[in-house]
């Protein structure tokens, strides 16, 4: 894949991280960057369409989520750059294990339910619902402490409505359920 500017910055992508329903994310790295190639993920819009939701200008849409998911209080990764124009964003890399591919290996741990339960909570608290499909999550080991943080690594967030929020929607897909296996087998790029 050819080299992407985000403003004046050229990034070399590594590999695509995922696809989801606004956009396409990379793991890439500044190219001629002093101090090193410190990676990150580039997040280029799509305009595909999508059956069960609807957008209005997704760029500003991540611009404006990002600010309330900060104001939150929620852990995400950090918004480096944005590129209006050309529908971009360079965020922060959380490198760990994705909750989705945890919960396939039978290796979800309590404390994982914890940390996004807090996340609800602020969420709620705040009037927003996060998106909370398991490939949303990283889990990161923090170097210092020995312990394991989750992040939420999309900055998609709505308006807070019960029929979307964890305890009613997401914990249906943070272990094998009925509805994660059903994913599992509708998805084949999901194995």
């Amino acid at each position: 894949m050819e080299n992407i500017f985000v403003n004046q910055t050229e990034y070399k992508i590594i590999k695509l991280l995922g696809h989801g329903k606004g956009g396409y994310s990379y793991l890439a790295e500044a190219v001629n960057q002093e101090g090193g190639n410190k990676r990150v993920v580039l997040k280029q819009i799509h305009h595909e369409p999508c059956s069960y939701y609807t957008f209005g200008n997704k760029i500003e849409a991540e611009q404006k989520d990002y600010k309330r998911l900060c104001d939150a209080g929620i852990k995400i990764p950090k918004m480096l750059d944005i590129d209006i124009q050309n529908e971009r964003i360079i965020k922060e890399y959380i490198e760990g294990d994705i909750i989705f591919d945890l919960v396939k290996k039978d290796a979800m741990k309590e404390e994982y339910l914890l940390q996004v339960r807090e996340m609800a909570e602020k969420s709620k608290a705040s009037g927003l619902n996060i998106d909370y499909f398991p490939t949303n999550f990283v889990v990161r080991k923090n170097c210092e402490s020995g312990c394991e943080e989750i992040f939420y690594i999309d900055y998609e967030c709505n308006d807070y409505m019960d029929e979307w929020n964890f305890e009613n929607w997401g914990i249906k897909y943070w272990s094998k359920t009925k509805e994660f296996l059903d994913y599992l087998n509708k998805d084949p790029n999901a194995q």
